[in-house]
Parts: structure tokens; C-alpha cells; sequence
């Protein structure tokens, strides 16, 4: 094949080819791409195209290459890297992916591509493992209940506080933090408590309790410096001032030490990166957050639980909690509605490879490298500071501190530069006694064969891991086929499209998967040297580059590791500068009714008041209603948060109006950017009226969901909030401004794929893209009106890239609801589309660019059929409480039980349009009784008698 004629990337990623678009433009009634979008958006916005047929702003990325060449591209900024030795710590250390959970679970597209497991029968396999991810968290850190994972550490902690909070029912206002945590968790604590009226007072807690009232207290275990104490007697008398305590626990040193839950403390939060999690340049890692079973409806983000389904039989499903955002908005618990699935998989799956056994035989040779070290310096004459520590050694070196870091550097280890007068050295899982040598050598000392005289920390005395899930799986046959039998549990993307309104669910492309597991990226450390770093910088820096120009913005921090970090550190900057113009009364949020839970939470937590803007009839933002509430809260108007398009799907005709109106009374506008996969190339909204977005790279950008994590999601700004940035207290680089993530640059470690997919799209490819993404949503409302009215469209009768079918006066006639057709596509083969959101009782469609025409039809004949189903149901031919979608879905289990008294057939339920429709996706489970579960609350791995 010619390089002429190659397929540039965007064909790859583009189903509809040229023929299937002009299709699909005939039943949607339009001529060409470019009409549907002068007929969608309004003309206002619309970005004019440049000579070259480039979109404005477009034109700043370069010229698509193909995957050979995006790759070498990248492979050469990988290799300016330098993967040093790293004994940093402070949170972060390198270990061993074993190559059975990287090839199965992080290269396999299974797990990265699945969606969160809202539809629990389809999502059994991930969330089995999100339940050994709890259990693990329970065993270790001798707790009853943990959740199925954290955005990272220091937001953890940060969420630790505030359930302390909330427990204490904000009666006081006082926390109280020890010195040794690690810095850039108590820079987020401070981040997060002060909206909050939080008074963090920080003190040395092994000299006791400082006076005075305080709800919580926090501790690392062990310290930022390396120092293990025994933190029990300080609980005691925490709970005797009435307060709550919180540790910031390392799982693998519980293996060896007693745990939180053992010595009373009340929470445990922190990382399970060094459970065979790359470091990554920080991120993405699963942060864990742990609690007494007492505070389980306290606990923020998802928890998963045991339930049973029809049949009785065991099954799992997300409890409690989940998605509370949607319910209760601005008086959510937290704003985070995600977590990081695919890392707390991994984790969870390198606990059960190792075993208790596995990995308290990895901490023991931590530990003894480290007491090899101190002993080593300590007979060189080297002060070691701490005589009790688990993995990490601080010493005192008056005035040689910087001397001995550049030693340390020139023997190709990096360590931590405490102070002038001392370092602090981390030994992990890849540590050698050659690097324990080597580090030595920096000091002036050598290896010695005497042990250090310091304590037996092994004071843990409880079993942890004994359940099953972390006993029979330590042979790699055994394991490999344990993540095939799970992955063959869940509906992912390599099975099937998953419509899913709201949460784009595209293509996510090998070429940009693959460099994630490079480890010239996975093996940096985000606080290594930034000469080591240049080619990892060079990519941050392209992103933010392109996603400004993209977006119309004029700066971009790629730190927040969620699209609800991404929102609160938008409404901080806003915040920020308000006070700096000598505003800070401005705390008024405006946001529509329709809007996402995260907006109203995400303000809350910012210390903003919410003010709901009622929505007309058709969806849109009912301007009367805006311009009152703005009139009313003129003087005090902070922001208006707005998603474009709606989260009705639809452009909004009055968007530029909203925008200035909010800007005359002296607020700023936030523009929420979850939809902005039928923006960009079209429109940007850094120039039709936004201040601000938070953009999720996790769904324009390709970035795969991972079985609901991890995201990303940058926040861009005008250049006037470009000094509110988030900020980091260990990289100078970044603005004076506080964090929102542990890491500088957040998740940086999945950076690349975005990286990819905009260097091999180019311009004229994302503009395509855009494009097909619009035109299949179209389609897909033209082809289904007869059957579910689409509920909300445009002024010329167009949606935008997703439609909201409406199933309200179906279940009213028929009895027959979103759940039945949600269950009963499974029987189909699909994964349902969004579920009663924005409006109960829908269904909202996003069938992306790229599901080719055929997918598409094959989706619309599945719905099409279930409508002819429910119409059975309407006319009484089968009972409105026995047909197949009140049914649905049909496990092969129950297919082939001896009797079968329902008034359909066999085939009828297993295959509803025939054995040659499209392959057969087997739900494991029955419907799940939710209330049961949320009744009898079960969130760590049942005994197995349960599944007998």
C-alpha cells in the first residue's frame, strides 16, 4: 500500500464512512455535514471556517500523522526522559506490575473500555472485583467498610475530613493535623477545608493533643519523614475530647503493623499505588477511604454491595450512595461521582496474586533494606533520625544535604531533599542491595553486616485475606483465567456500543493505549528532578496548548484527576478572583435545574450558595427565570454554571444571551464541558461566553472510563483566571495557587492517550468527527420518534450528539418502565443508555462517532423490537407482570430449567430477533433486588457458602 493510499487515523476512528453518512444525512434530511450544523447550532457560535477548511482554533494543532509515525513521535519524547532509581517515597513508590494482571486487565480493552456498572447484571465481573478492592481495604486496615476506591490520596484524606464533619454534625469547625503528613496532602486538606469555615490547626501530635475543641484529627502512619509511632494513645484520648481520628495508612506497612482499626481510630484513608500500580508521574492510582460500619451512609463515592437477583442467587450491585450527586445535589455528601476502577482492579488483583503471605514477605524485605540502610549509616557516624520506621530513613547531614541528593543523583538515584541538613531515602518493591549500596556510597558509608538496633515494628497480630479471592489464584493459569471469567461477566466496548447519554463512549484506540505501560512514563515520580522529566513536560505542555486552542481558552491545568475536580477548581478560580477585585461577598451560584449533580455539589464544596434557574417546556434554560434570579442576587452573583450543550442534548439558541447577561451583573460563566464532544470544531466556548470549563479527557478525548475510572478533567480559563490555576507546594513551575490533586499534573500517566489522538486526528479529523457524532444522534432520534418520542430538540428540530427518548406515557399506558427496556436490551446484546437522567422516567442515547451505520441500525432494530414487545404487553396478550422485559434479562441458567410457565417462548427471551441478530452476550445474573441490598448491607466478599 502506497503512502497515498493509507488511511489517516480518523478513518480508523470514524465508523460511518463516506456512503453510511450520506445515508444517514438522507433520513435525517439534510444535504451535507455543514448544513446539519448551520441547522443545529446556533449561527452565532459557529466557528467560521479558515481558507484551508480548518475550524478557528484548529488550525494551532498540526498536521495529522498516521499511528506508525504518532508513535515514534511520542517514543522520542518517552526517551528524553530519565527513569532514575527512585527513593523519594513521600508517597509514591515504584513497583511490580505483574505481567499477567498489565496484559489482562491494563492492555485489555475488556476492562478499560467497560462503562461504570450502573447496569449491575451486565457488570458482574468489575464490580466482583471492586468488591475484593473493598475487602482488601476492610482487611487491612482493620475496618468494616471501605469504598470501591478514591480519586488519590491527599483527596481522600480531604474527604476523610469531611465525613468527620459531617459526623460531628457540624458542631465544630476544628481539625487538627500532625506535621509529618505528607505535604501535598495537607496542601489539599487546606484546599478543601477552607470554603468550608474548616480552622485546620496543625501540631506535632507526639507531643499530645493541642488545646482546645475539634471534631477530627489527622495522622500518617507512617510519617512523611519516615517516622512509625504508635499512634493508639492519642486516639484514646481524642475520642475522650469527643473527637473523631483519621491515619493515613500504607497498606503494604499494615502488613507488618497494627492496624487503624485495631488501635481505634475511626478512619483510614490513603493510596494503593505501590500494589502493582505504576507510579506514573503521579497518577491515575485508587486512593482508598475506610470506616466503621457506623459511618457506612457517610462514606462519600461508590461502595458496592451484595444483593441477590430473581432467582435468589448472589449478585452485586453499586449501594447506598451511588450517584447521590443526581438526588441530593448541593447537599451531597461529596462531589465526586467516580473513581479509579481500573487501578483499585489492579490492586485488588495484585492482592490476590501475592496472597497475606506474598505480600507480607514484599514488606518484610522493604523493611529489611531499609534497616540495612540505617544500620550502614549509622556505623558511617550519619544521624539516623527516627529509630522506628518501616520503609523510609531519614538522616540528618548538617549543611551536606544538597551533596549528598547530588551523589545520590550521580549514582542514578533520586532521593528526597528534606532541608539544607536532611534527606530522606524510601525503599520499595524494586529496591536492591545495590541500591542500598549505592545510596550509602553517596554518605561516604558502605554496607555493614550488623542489623540496626531499632524496634520490631511487626506488632500486627490479626489475619487479613483470608477469603478465597485471595487464596486460589497465586499460579498465572489460575489468575488469567479468573480475569478471563470475570471480563466475560461485563458488556464492554469490545462487545458491543454502550449509548450512553451524557458520558461519551468512544473509541479508544490501541496506538493510544499503548504507551501508557511504557516505562520510561509509568516509572517517573512526580516529585523526580524536572531534568529527568522534559519529555513528559513537553507533552503536558502540547495538551494544554491544544486544548486552548481547541476550546477557545487561553490556559489549561491538566491537574485535576476527575471532571468534578475539574469543576471545583473552575469555581475556585472564579472565587479567587472575586476576592482579589475585592468581591468576596460574591458566593451566589446560578445553575439550571437540568444541570449534572456535580455542579450543584462541586459548588457547595466551594462555599457557594446554589440558586436552581427553572428550565421551559423544550429544556432550555428559561431566560425570564435567569434574568430575575439575577436581578435578585445582582450584587452577590458569582458564577453561572451552564452545560453546552444541554443536558438535554440540544444546542441552546439563547447560550450567547445567557452568557452576557450573567456578565453585565459582574458574575462569571462556567461552562460545563461534559458535552463537548459536539463542540469541538464547531464551536468553542472560551469565545462565545465562558470563562470557564473543566473539559473530561475521559470522553471527548478518549480517554477509556475503565469500568467507571480513571478520568481526567483539566479546567481551561480566560487569561484573567489564568493565576488561579491550580497550584502545587512542590512544583515551582505551577501558579501560587492551592491544589486540588496529590500530583502536580494529576493522572499524568494516561496523558497519552489524549496526546495520540489529537496528534493522528488533526483539525479537519476532530471536526469530523464532531460532525458524524451529531449526524448519528440524528439519525438514531429520526429512525426511533415513532416508537419513543425524542423529548427535547432544537429550534429547527435537530438534537445535538445525544436525544432523550421518552418512555413516560408508555409506562403510563403499558406499566411498562426505563428499567424493563434498560434489562431487556441486555437480552439483546446492548448495554442500555442513561437511565432517568436529566428527566425520570427517559432514556438519553449518545451513540458517538464512532459506532459504524451498521451498529447503529442494529441498536435502532433492538429498540424498535422491544417497542413491538411492549406493545404485547399494552394489549394484554402477556400479563403486565409476566412478560419478557418484566423478566428480563434471562440468564442461560434460567433458559434451561426443567419448567417454564411464562407465557413467552425460550427463544422469545434468549433471542429476541432470532440466533443470527449478533452474537450473544450471556447475562450472568437475573434482575437485582436493589432495596434488599440496601437493606442488608453487605460490601465485603460473602463467605462462600453464600454461592453454594
Amino acid at each position: 500500500m502506497s503512502d497515498q493510499t493509507q488511511p489517516q487515523f480518523a478513518a480508523r476512528h470514524i465508523g460511518p464512512d463516506a456512503d453510511a453518512v450520506a445515508h444517514m444525512l438522507d433520513v435525517i434530511g439534510v444535504s451535507s455535514l455543514d448544513e446539519l450544523a448551520a441547522k443545529a447550532l446556533p449561527a452565532r457560535i459557529l466557528e467560521p471556517l479558515g481558507t484551508d477548511g480548518a475550524a478557528a482554533g484548529l488550525d494551532a494543532l498540526p498536521e495529522p500523522v498516521d499511528e506508525a509515525q504518532a508513535l515514534a513521535e511520542l517514543r522520542a519524547l518517552a526517551e528524553s526522559n530519565t527513569v532514575a532509581v527512585s527513593m523519594i517515597g513521600q508517597g509514591y513508590f515504584d513497583t511490580i506490575t505483574p505481567a499477567v494482571l498489565r496484559r489482562n486487565i491494563l492492555e485489555n480493552p475488556a476492562w478499560y473500555t467497560a462503562y461504570t456498572p450502573y447496569q449491575p447484571e451486565i457488570s458482574q465481573g468489575r464490580l466482583e472485583a471492586l468488591l475484593n478492592f473493598q475487602t482488601m481495604v476492610a482487611d487491612l486496615t482493620g475496618l468494616e467498610i471501605a469504598n470501591a476506591s478514591m480519586l488519590d490520596e491527599a483527596t481522600a484524606a480531604a474527604e476523610a475530613m469531611t465525613l468527620m464533619h459531617r459526623a460531628a454534625k457540624g458542631k465544630l469547625n476544628r481539625l487538627v493535623v500532625d506535621t509529618d503528613l505528607y505535604p501535598q496532602t495537607a496542601a489539599v486538606l487546606a484546599t478543601r477545608a477552607r470554603p468550608l469555615g474548616i480552622e485546620i490547626v496543625t501540631a506535632d501530635l507526639t507531643a499530645g493533643l493541642p488545646d482546645g475543641e475539634f471534631f477530627g484529627v489527622i495522622v500518617q502512619l507512617p510519617g512523611a519523614s519516615g517516622r512509625l509511632v504508635d499512634w493508639s494513645e492519642l486516639v484514646a484520648r481524642a475520642h475522650e475530647r469527643g473527637a473523631l481520628v483519621a491515619v493515613g495508612a500504607d497498606l503494604l506497612a499494615l502488613t507488618l503493623v497494627t492496624p487503624p482499626g485495631e488501635i481505634g481510630a475511626d478512619v483510614a484513608f490513603g493510596t494503593t499505588q505501590r500494589f502493582g500500580v505504576p507510579m506514573g508521574f503521579g497518577g491515575p492510582h485508587a486512593g482508598y477511604l475506610a470506616a466503621h460500619a457506623r459511618h457506612a451512609r457517610q462514606l462519600p463515592g461508590r461502595l458496592v454491595g451484595v444483593s441477590k437477583d430473581a432467582d435468589g442467587s448472589p449478585a452485586y450491585r453499586l449501594a447506598l450512595q451511588t450517584r447521590e450527586q443526581h438526588i441530593r445535589r448541593d447537599k451531597a455528601t461529596s462531589n465526586i461521582c467516580t473513581a479509579q476502577v481500573l487501578l483499585a482492579v489492579v490492586a485488588a488483583m495484585y492482592a490476590s496474586y501475592h496472597g497475606a503471605e506474598g505480600l507480607t514477605a514484599i514488606a518484610r524485605r522493604v523493611h529489611g533494606h531499609a534497616r540495612a540502610l540505617a544500620a550502614g549509616l549509622t556505623a558511617a557516624g550519619v544521624e539516623v533520625v527516627h529509630r522506628s520506621f518501616f520503609d523510609t530513613v531519614l538522616a540528618r547531614v548538617p549543611g551536606r544535604a544538597e551533596a549528598v541528593r547530588a551523589a545520590a543523583k550521580q549514582r542514578g538515584i533520586n532521593i528526597w531533599l528534606v532541608d539544607a541538613d536532611h534527606v530522606s531515602v524510601a525503599c520499595d518493591e524494586v529496591t536492591t542491595a545495590e541500591h542500598v549500596a549505592a545510596v550509602l556510597a553517596a554518605f561516604g558509608a558502605e554496607p555493614v553486616t550488623t542489623d540496626f538496633d531499632g524496634p520490631d515494628i511487626a506488632t500486627r497480630t490479626s489475619a487479613f485475606l483470608t477469603h478465597p479471592a485471595f487464596t486460589r489464584y497465586r499460579t498465572e493459569t489460575a489468575m488469567m483465567r479468573y480475569l478471563r471469567g470475570l471480563a466475560d461477566k461485563d458488556i464492554a466496548l469490545d462487545r458491543s456500543m454502550i449509548p450512553l447519554g451524557s458520558c461519551t463512549m468512544k473509541l479508544n484506540a490501541a496506538a493510544e493505549m499503548e504507551p501508557i505501560t511504557w516505562p520510561e512514563f509509568g516509572r517517573l515520580h512526580p516529585f523526580a528532578p524536572a531534568s529527568d522529566t522534559p519529555g513528559i513536560r513537553r507533552l503536558i505542555a502540547d495538551l494544554q496548548n491544544w486544548l486552548a486552542a481547541i476550546t477557545g481558552y487561553d490556559a489549561v491545568s491538566l491537574q485535576p484527576n476527575a471532571g468534578s475536580q475539574g469543576e471545583y477548581a473552575g469555581l475556585l478560580a472564579i472565587q479567587a478572583y472575586h476576592a482579589e477585585r475585592g468581591e468576596p461577598h460574591r458566593d451566589v451560584c446560578l445553575i439550571p435545574s437540568s444541570a449534572h449533580g456535580t455542579n450543584a455539589a462541586s459548588a457547595a464544596l466551594a462555599g457557594m450558595r446554589v440558586v436552581v434557574v427553572g428550565c421551559r417546556p423544550n429544556g432550555d434554560v428559561d431566560l425570564d427565570d435567569l434574568r430575575a434570579k439575577i436581578a435578585e442576587h445582582a450584587d452577590r452573583l458569582s458564577a453561572l454554571m451552564i452545560t453546552y450543550p444541554s443536558t438535554h442534548g440540544v444546542y441552546e439558541h439563547d447560550i450567547t444571551e445567557i452568557c452576557a447577561a450573567v456578565h453585565d451583573a459582574g458574575g462569571q460563566v462556567y461552562v460545563d464541558g461534559a458535552n463537548l464532544n459536539a463542540l469541538v470544531g464547531l464551536a468553542r466556548p472560551g469565545r462565545f461566553g465562558g470563562d470557564v470549563s473543566h473539559l473530561n479527557l475521559h470522553k471527548t478525548f478518549c480517554i477509556p472510563h475503565g469500568g467507571g475510572g480513571p478520568g481526567v478533567g483539566p479546567v481551561a480559563v480566560r487569561a484573567h483566571l489564568a493565576k488561579y490555576l491550580p497550584g502545587h507546594p512542590l512544583a515551582e513551575e505551577l501558579p501560587d495557587s492551592p491544589p486540588v490533586s496529590a500530583a502536580p499534573y494529576g493522572s499524568a500517566s494516561i496523558l497519552p492517550i489524549t496526546w495520540m489522538y489529537l496528534r493522528m486526528m488533526g483539525g479537519a479529523g476532530l471536526r469530523r468527527a464532531t460532525l458524524v457524532a451529531i449526524a448519528a444522534a440524528n439519525y438514531i432520534a429520526r429512525r426511533l420518534d415513532e416508537s419513543f418520542p425524542v423529548l427535547y430538540t432544537g429550534e429547527n428540530g435537530m438534537v445535538a450528539h445525544e436525544c432523550i427518548l421518552d418512555l413516560r406515557p408508555i409506562t403510563k399506558a403499558t406499566g411498562v418502565t426505563v428499567d424493563d427496556v434498560a434489562k431487556r436490551l441486555a437480552d439483546y446484546g446492548f448495554h442500555a443508555p442513561t437511565m432517568s437522567f436529566p428527566v425520570s422516567g427517559t432514556l438519553m442515547v449518545e451513540p458517538t462517532e464512532s459506532e459504524s451505520l451498521a451498529e447503529l441500525d442494529a441498536f435502532c432494530e433492538a429498540m424498535i423490537a422491544i417497542r413491538r414487545e411492549i406493545d404485547r404487553v399494552g394489549s394484554g396478550e402477556w400479563p403486565a407482570d409476566d412478560n419478557p422485559l418484566r423478566n428480563a434479562p434471562h440468564t442461560a441458567e434460567c433458559l434451561v430449567a426443567a419448567e417454564w410457565n411464562h407465557p413467552y417462548t425460550r427463544e422469545e427471551a434468549a433471542y429476541p430477533l432470532g440466533k443470527d441478530f449478533r452474537p450473544k452476550v450471556w447475562p450472568p445474573v437475573r434482575r437485582i433486588d436493589g432495596a434488599y441490598g440496601d437493606r442488608n448491607l453487605v460490601c465485603s466478599c460473602p463467605p462462600v457458602e453464600a454461592f453454594a
